[in-house]
């Protein structure tokens, strides 16, 4: 790994090239403080903003803003914000200086009518691999074409007037400027200079306390960044003890029993989450890695993403993430993804849940609070940057911008501990009518799939000589252009229809993740009977005698009011597994010929030698054929302590 530092020297000044606003700057700072011991260390910020800027560093890892106007026009006033946040170069060396005990000197010129510079930046991640000394030779070649105006030389001239006027007290300066101006204060350093031209006091410079909504969206570094960054400036937190507590609101029988369930905050899981991302991206004082921080916040996301919607990210969302990001920020000749390109490949590659989850963890900055010892003060992204990208979630529950309102949380809650149990009088158990409703339409679904994939299977197609049977084979025809022959197909129906449909969301091997089994028979003749496994109900309790589940997998049976407890049947006794008793279970109870089973995996070679024998015949669909979409909201089932519940249960059921 090559040395990343570089320093331009001239004098008794150590000149560091930084680009505003980067964390990889903001630790080569450090760096460079600990490797030159300087005396002073000076920054391209104008003297005229000393004490509010000296106070806001103060108040850091709190976000402060400054804010004052300039005269752009005769009679026209601009309004100038200036960010102070850790991930800043220039902040991070005057608060270095503060730590330290090393004066701090502001020697840019305050100047009204300065124009902005559009320059096309190499991405500072390239630092952590290259060094700084290539990308700053990269960054000369390809700025010197820009323009260089008045006003660029001015100011120029006057910081390296100040910087000889340091020289004469202090014999080690670091110098902590910008790249687009280094050069030319270095060569202006070898000439003599006048004081310069320039306003001397600025009225009307406030200072505030930035509000927490905008920190989310104006920050120069996204807030986990910030916040990882600033945790690792200092000695890394202890791992987090969080236990099994989620951002979900679980309930269990026993935890209310005893008064109730005691919840960590949102705030501190939220923290915690940093904390485990600021101790495993590095060993304590190593120089930070954006794409190990990166890395870690889609692992914490997609935790928090599971723990809401009981659905695991699989590998294949893992790759296609990583991928549609890094290609997305190709495009824009970056290496690494900024964070609105991040949202959109959690958007695109996963879902709207995910997106929502890894916005609110992205965006999360402990610190920030609006009880500051300062005025609060919200900004949009137009007002400091000049514009904004915008991206929308639909999340499966509408819920508004903040942590405070997030949409589940709205349900109804306990007015007293305990109060939920009294529903649990009635031993009668029964099902959400609305679920039932969509599961059964999904098995007919399956049904038609499964019928529609055996005609597929005895269908067959053949040179058309007399007859053009079911219709002309376009592709078998175009595969075989080059014969001039044309192609028919003869569509087959298969004798018997489907008596049983079986669903496997999780194998669940090794009886963890869902223990609870059930079999229920259907209450009308619109109905099936149902076998199926699932979360335990006592651990997640949603209202009076009402408990959410999650299948892991589930047989429905037709006609209804027929079948046994599969799960103590003893025929069903060699199945290794809870979706070989389901298989099973739906194979002797089927009255047709065939059983569709849709799973992640097919049946064992055994299972379709013993339908054979039963005259029947296994239709497998794999799961990744069908809707997850579809299939995430049948994942979810209610169940009922009694009849009455059904009445009350549209205010408890989210």
């Amino acid at each position: 790994m090559p040395h990343r530092l570089h320093l331009e020297q001239f004098g008794p000044v150590h000149a560091l090239p930084v680009l505003h606003y980067r964390m990889e700057f903001a630790w080569l700072v450090r760096e460079a403080v600990h490797r030159v011991k300087p005396d002073c260390i000076a920054l391209e910020l104008p003297p005229t903003l000393e004490a509010p800027f000296r106070r806001a560093v103060a108040r850091l890892p709190e976000v402060s803003v400054l804010r004052y106007g300039t005269k752009v026009k005769k009679g026209h006033e601009e309004t100038v914000y200036l960010l102070v946040e850790p991930a800043d170069p220039l902040v991070e060396g005057a608060r270095l200086g503060r730590e330290l005990g090393i004066p701090v000197a502001l020697v840019d010129v305050d100047t009204d009518s300065y124009p902005l510079h559009h320059e096309a930046l190499p991405d500072p991640y390239a630092i952590h691999r290259l060094g700084l000394t290539p990308y700053y030779e990269e960054y000369r070649k390809g700025c010197a074409t820009l323009s260089h105006g008045p006003e660029d030389r001015r100011r120029e001239q006057g910081m390296a007037f100040r910087l000889q006027e340091l020289s004469r007290e202090h014999g080690l300066i670091l110098f902590i400027c910008g790249m687009f101006h280094l050069e030319r204060v270095k060569e202006e350093f070898g000439r003599p200079q006048a004081a310069p031209l320039e306003r001397v006091r600025r009225e009307n410079v406030a200072l505030f306390n930035l509000h927490p909504d905008s920190c989310r969206e104006i920050l120069g570094e996204f807030p986990f960044l910030s916040a990882v960054y600033e945790l690792r400036r200092d000695t890394l937190p202890p791992e987090p003890v969080d236990g099994s507590a989620t951002l979900r609101k679980r309930y269990s029988v026993l935890e209310l029993i005893e008064g109730g369930k005691r919840e960590i905050p949102e705030e501190e899981l939220l923290r915690h989450a940093v904390e485990r991302s600021a101790r495993h991206t590095g060993r304590e004082g190593e120089f930070p890695d954006r794409q190990r921080i990166i890395y870690h916040l889609f692992k914490e996301a997609a935790r928090h993403y599971r723990q809401e919607t009981g659905e695991p990210l699989h590998l294949w969302q893992k790759r296609a993430f990583f991928r549609f990001t890094r290609n997305y920020a190709l495009t824009g000749g970056m290496l690494l993804p900024d964070l609105f390109q991040l949202l959109a490949a959690a958007r695109g590659c996963i879902d709207d849940n995910f997106a929502y989850a890894f916005w609110r963890l992205a965006t999360h900055y402990p610190w920030q609070r609006t009880d500051a010892d300062l005025p609060t003060l919200a900004i949009s992204p137009e007002e400091i940057w000049g514009g904004a990208r915008r991206i929308r979630f639909r999340p499966r529950q509408q819920r508004q911008k903040g942590l405070s309102h997030l949409g589940f949380l709205k349900r109804k809650k306990e007015k007293r501990p305990g109060e939920w149990l009294e529903g649990f009088d009635n031993p009668a158990i029964c099902s959400y009518p609305p679920e039932d409703v969509v599961i059964e339409d999904y098995g007919r679904f399956l049904k038609k799939k499964g019928a529609m994939q055996l005609s597929e299977e005895l269908s067959r197609t053949e040179p058309f000589t007399a007859s053009l049977l079911d219709g002309i084979d376009m592709r078998e025809t175009l595969r075989n252009l080059a014969d001039g022959r044309i192609y028919v197909r003869e569509n087959q129906r298969a004798t018997g229809g489907v008596g049983g449909v079986v669903v496997i969301f999780d194998e669940d091997r090794d009886n963890r993740r869902f223990p609870y089994r059930m079999t229920w028979l259907g209450e009308h003749d619109q109905e099936s009977d149902m076998a199926f496994y699932a979360t335990s109900p006592a651990d997640n309790i949603v209202g009076p005698g009402i408990c959410r589940c999650e299948y892991g997998g589930f047989l429905l049976s037709y006609p209804p009011r027929r079948m046994m407890d599969v799960w103590h049947d003893p025929d069903y006794a060699f199945a290794r597994s809870k979706a070989e008793v389901l298989l099973l279970a739906a194979l002797d109870y089927s009255p047709e010929k065939h059983v569709v089973y849709a799973a992640p995996r097919p049946p064992r070679s055994m299972f379709r030698q013993l339908a054979a024998r039963m005259g029947k015949k296994i239709v497998y669909i794999p799961l990744g054929s069908l809707s997850p979409v579809k299939l995430k909201g049948l994942r979810v089932l209610h169940i009922l302590h009694g009849h009455d519940k059904r009445e009350i249960a549209k205010n408890y059921v989210w």
